[in-house]
């Protein structure tokens, strides 16, 4: 009967023996109750007989006894006893889940701890389940603009790809984000490493195990978008399926969780109830991934250095106690992490906590177009929507948000689809003005059956939201909580008054655990809201006094002109420009044209002259900021329609004329001009050429943040010293350097001193540099031919190397004078199995027949790769290019060139040549031995040659142009392929 064999299994519970039971009932009975666990207990149990004879053999006898203890169990005084503990225990757990966790216990204590965790893993199947059924729930469906009034779409028939890069450092960056995405825009995409978002936890090549990653972008960039398609391709089985729980924890929720003590079990459970079922939740036995989405909105302290070290998931501790022991891997050691985060909070995670940090870059100008044809159904009017934004520069960069994108498209679908008049939005004050003013008619038409509009209650609500934009702006907030909106005014218990004015500005996120959270649809949909809300308030002269901010003083000036000077200042006291979109929209508030389309919202007078304002953006760049800041008071310009700046540079650049600016004296804004024109070309700026602008170290340091986000930078005959090097140096250490070629070729001035302080930018782990041509940079090529550099550079130059030596991949030293010592520190370099140099150029570098036994030492080393090695020019003689050859023989020798041009070779040299091309013919594909002597008897070596040519690779050349020839040599013309 059923009940003797519960009670049976209740006492097996007690004395560990169930695993002797599953194997009788399996085996006479075929079954105990109906389980899906049981099929994997039968194959373990069958893999435990046929792999231990032994194991079987005691195995049996423990189930004889087990047999006896079961018929003294089915005695009638049993039963009851039975009865009575099983009411006690009927909400615990089922019989088959104590044979299951004994079975577990045993298999651990025996060693098979993979057939323990293959039978949890089964046991959690049907949770696993429901919790994908949920999530697909959840995140099926996106919602444009906010949760609650926005048009909720399939996030499968909208989803756009992002551009995420691997790389990047986990430091704070506190510059305002778009000048991030302008900086962003400019970085060739070749430099970059794309990774996939369901590829972030795969182990790597190196078997690095990836455990935690970091992912940073600007707001509205993607990152909470990515993480919901992340989980979703989970969920529908499309990826990630080693993943068995995925446990999504978003920041803005964990923070409304700041009081309460719990332990980790507890808090999944009250997020997740579905794992309750479970008994354990085992990171050994499960894989587990957890995602803290938003670490910049976590409100707590993560506390790394003071929290209590937690090792027990059952233990109850702070929630902020939990996060940094979960992190740290204290608490869930192999479980996954994946954390997203703006740039400026990404250093809260200590950086020996992160395995792999990337970067959501947004979209590329492909999934710019993508979108919009996905996003407007009439692909005709998408196409005029995607040619109006890339007449615009500023715009179109803007667009690398994927919120921003949904703006534009919202504002020109219905500028350019419903035959609005009016200007249509180049800038970006004109594209939040329209997308304001379309909100609000939105509103209206929704609302009119219902109440009549009200402009006066709409505009005190504008101004309350644009209260709380302003405030909390300067704190650095994106998302507000109760207490926040009750300190501007705002009735929490009537937010939807305000969500329902501005139907896709401002949101109110329902359906969270534990309660309510408020934000802006973006970053710069607060910004603009501030700028409105400060512009609102001065023309009306009413307010001011409740504002307690640092940048309530810009409120005492008695006009427009000079409330709009204040605010310049206070933008350009700003070390982070995080205010500098609010600056723009300031700025383009003031005129004429956008108040207008403002004139429900506007009261009082607001007049005022703009020239005076724009003479006194011009003043401050005269005066030289930072680039960015003048990069940024360009785009002020831009928004009050002043273009005199760019427009008379881009006068003297026209016809591509540009040597004429030699003969100039360009004004110090006018360079800053230059600057602006040639960062925000449309061209990328693969290669940036100074001759053909101002050769000079003058023009150099003018145009240095041109050259930051090049690749490419010819600097030849440009007179340049050592301060052009500390310059360059500390453009090649940036991490969003672009550099990767670099030639300083005859800038005899850099001399030794100029190397060294290159070699600090070589140096750096963010250099980059593949190709270097007598120097050490930050980008793929250098070239320093006749920059006087000595022993004393090479020294610098090798320490730079030994730090950094895994990018370079060209470096061209000729006409230096490297030395016996300088040539043995790149010989180390070259056997650095972290060395990836293949193409090495020594002309005329005195090199000696000890240099090429140097390098013929690193010829022979396995773990050099290098591929052509130029030594023409040198006079090597014979003796030296018998060293040489003792390299060249080696097996380990990968050489595809070998330059031994005028090195006063004759035919001894000749005769080794061929003795080590003989000895590993599988490499050299050329051999170039111009202007040298290899007599009579060093041609009768040349039908070796012919040999090497037919044995080796295809398409091997020897080239003898110009030797001087003894006799008649017929088959000349053959050998020179």
């Amino acid at each position: 009967t059923k009940q003797p064999i519960k009670f049976y299994l209740k006492h097996c519970m007690t004395h560990q023996t169930a695993l002797c039971w599953t194997l009788y009932t399996l085996s006479h009975h075929g079954t105990i109750v109906p389980s899906q666990n049981v099929p994997i207990l039968q194959n373990a149990m069958f893999y435990l007989f046929l792999s231990n004879k032994d194991l079987e053999d005691k195995l049996i006898s423990q189930v004889q006894t087990e047999l006896k203890i079961y018929k003294m169990l089915l005695s009638a005084e049993y039963s009851v006893c039975f009865e009575t503990e099983a009411k006690d225990d009927a909400d615990q757990s089922s019989p088959i889940e104590g044979v299951l966790k004994s079975t577990l216990n045993i298999l651990r204590n025996m060693g098979h701890t993979d057939l323990a965790n293959t039978l949890q893993i089964s046991k959690s199947f049907g949770v696993g389940q429901k919790l994908k059924s949920k999530l697909t729930e959840k995140f099926k469906r996106i919602n444009e603009g906010i949760s609650q009034h926005g048009t909720s779409t399939l996030l499968n028939e909208i989803y756009t790809d992002l551009y995420i890069t691997e790389g990047g450092s986990g430091k704070v960056n506190s510059e305002h984000e778009v000048r991030q995405i302008e900086t962003a825009s400019r970085r060739p995409a070749t430099q970059e490493k794309p990774i996939s978002c369901n590829d972030l936890f795969k182990d790597k090549p190196e078997n690095q195990r990836i455990r935690t990653v970091l992912t940073n972008g600007v707001a509205g960039i993607g990152k909470t978008v990515s993480v919901q398609k992340f989980i979703l391709d989970w969920a529908e089985g499309k990826a990630n399926q080693h993943i068995h729980f995925i446990f999504p924890l978003p920041f803005r929720e964990l923070n409304l969780m700041m009081e309460k003590k719990i332990s980790l079990i507890e808090l999944l459970g009250h997020f997740f109830p579905e794992i309750k079922e479970l008994r354990s939740v085992n990171s050994d036995a499960h894989k587990i991934l957890f995602i803290f989405d938003g670490l910049d909105e976590c409100r707590l302290p993560l506390d790394f250095q003071n929290n209590e070290s937690l090792w027990d998931v059952t233990e109850s501790a702070s929630v902020d106690a939990l996060l940094t022991n979960l992190i740290k891997g204290n608490l869930f050691p192999s479980a996954l992490l994946w954390i997203t985060s703006r740039p400026t909070a990404a250093n809260q995670i200590p950086p020996k906590s992160v395995d792999l940090i990337t970067e959501i870059r947004g979209f590329s100008d492909a999934h710019k177009e993508e979108y919009f044809k996905k996003k407007i159904i009439d692909q005709t009017l998408a196409n005029s929507i995607i040619s109006h934004m890339k007449s615009s520069r500023s715009l179109y960069i803007m667009c690398h948000i994927p919120v921003f994108c949904w703006i534009a498209a919202t504002v020109l679908e219905r500028v350019l689809g419903e035959a609005e008049t009016g200007e249509i939005p180049k800038t970006l004050t004109q594209m939040f003005t329209h997308f304001l003013i379309f909100q609000i008619k939105h509103r209206n038409q929704k609302y009119h059956e219902k109440c009549d509009h009200d402009p006066h209650e709409t505009k005190e609500i504008i101004l309350a939201l644009g209260k709380l934009a302003f405030q909390q702006l300067e704190k650095g907030n994106l998302i507000f909580y109760e207490e926040d909106l009750r300190e501007c005014g705002i009735d929490v218990s009537d937010v939807s008054a305000y969500s329902g004015v501005c139907t896709q500005i401002f949101k109110e996120e329902f359906g969270l655990h534990l309660g309510k959270v408020f934000s802006f649809v973006h970053l710069s949909v607060q910004e603009f809201l501030a700028a409105l809300y400060a512009f609102l308030t001065f023309i009306s002269k009413d307010g001011t006094e409740q504002l307690a901010t640092d940048l309530s003083d810009i409120f005492n000036q008695s006009t427009m002109s000079d409330f709009l000077k204040s605010a310049v200042d206070k933008a350009l006291q700003s070390e982070n420009g995080h205010l500098d979109l609010f600056l723009r929209f300031l700025l383009g508030l003031s005129l004429e044209s956008n108040q207008n389309l403002l004139q429900g919202l506007l009261t009082g007078s607001s007049f005022h002259n703009k020239e005076e304002t724009v003479q006194y953006i011009k003043e401050k760049i005269r005066e030289n900021p930072s680039t960015e800041k003048s990069i940024n008071l360009f785009h002020c310009l831009n928004e009050l329609n002043d273009h005199s700046l760019v427009e008379e540079v881009q006068t003297y650049l026209k016809g591509g004329s540009y040597i004429s600016l030699s003969d100039l004296k360009l004004s110090p804004s006018q360079w800053s001009a230059l600057v602006f024109v040639l960062l925000n070309s449309d061209d990328e700026l693969e290669e940036f050429d100074l001759r053909k602008f101002y050769p000079s170290e003058e023009g150099l340091l003018r145009l240095l943040p041109v050259i930051r986000v090049s690749r490419k930078v010819v600097l030849r005959n440009c007179n340049l010293t050592e301060k052009s090097c500390a310059a360059l140096a500390s453009a090649l250490s940036l991490n969003s350097s672009s550099l990767t070629e670099l030639n300083l070729s005859n800038n005899k001035l850099l001399m030794d001193s100029g190397m060294k302080l290159l070699s600090a930018g070589l140096g750096n782990a963010h250099c980059k540099l593949k190709k270097l041509v007598v120097s050490s940079c930050s980008y793929s090529l250098c070239s320093l031919i006749n920059c006087s550099i000595t022993e004393e550079g090479y020294i610098a130059l090798a320490s730079a190397l030994k730090l950094n030596p895994s990018h370079l991949r060209e470096l061209n030293l000729s006409q230096s004078k490297p030395g016996l010592l300088g040539v043995k520190l790149l010989s180390e370099i070259l056997e650095d199995p972290h060395c990836y140099l293949e193409k090495l150029l020594l002309r005329s570098c005195s090199l000696t027949e000890e240099s090429c036994a140097v390098l013929a030492s690193a010829l022979s080393s396995n773990s050099s790769k290098l591929k052509e090695l130029d030594v023409g020019n040198n006079a090597l003689q014979d003796s030296g290019v018998k060293a040489l050859s003792a390299g060249l023989k080696n097996s380990h020798c990968k050489l595809e060139y070998l330059g031994l041009y005028y090195c006063s070779i004759t035919e001894d040299g000749y005769a080794a040549l061929a003795s080590a091309l003989k000895s590993n013919p599988s490499h050299l594909r050329t051999l170039h031995l111009t202007l040298n002597d290899p007599g009579k008897c060093g041609y009768k070596t040349m039908p070796v040659f012919n040999a090497v040519q037919t044995e080796g690779p295809k398409n091997q050349k020897v080239l003898i142009k110009n030797c001087i020839i003894h006799g008649s040599i017929p088959s000349f013309r053959c050998l020179r392929l």
